[in-house]
Formats: C-alpha cells, sequence, structure tokens
C-alpha cells in the first residue's frame, strides 16, 4: 500500500482526478468532460501498472 501512497505518478493521478471532480460539479455536462473522464482513467492505468512494475523490478533486484 505504502508503494501507491508515495508515488508521484499516483498524486499525480489524485491532484488530476480532484481537478476532474471540480469541473464536473461545476462545469458544463458537454462530451468534453467524457473525454476528461477517460483520459483519467487511462492515466490512473499506466499510473498503477508504473507502480507494479518498478515494485517487481525492485523485487528482482534483491
Amino acid at each position: 500500500m505504502r508503494k501507491f501512497v508515495f508515488s508521484s505518478a499516483m498524486i499525480g493521478v489524485l491532484a488530476g482526478g480532484w481537478n476532474i471532480l471540480r469541473a464536473t460539479r461545476t462545469g458544463p455536462r458537454d462530451w468534453r468532460l467524457a473525454l476528461m473522464w477517460i483520459g483519467w482513467l487511462l492515466s490512473s492505468a499506466v499510473a498503477i501498472g508504473t507502480v507494479i512494475q518498478d515494485a517487481d523490478d525492485r523485487q528482482i533486484e534483491t
């Protein structure tokens, strides 16, 4: 769990999610909002995959 909390990729994803959540609450609901959420989901998947791969690489080295 600690590897996810202290990862800069995950911190960036959380910050982006916060901004998209604010935009969802206050902004217009159109196709751009859907694209923002899709982009955020893809970014989250990449960040999670990167953290897992880095953890696996560190485990192999030791």
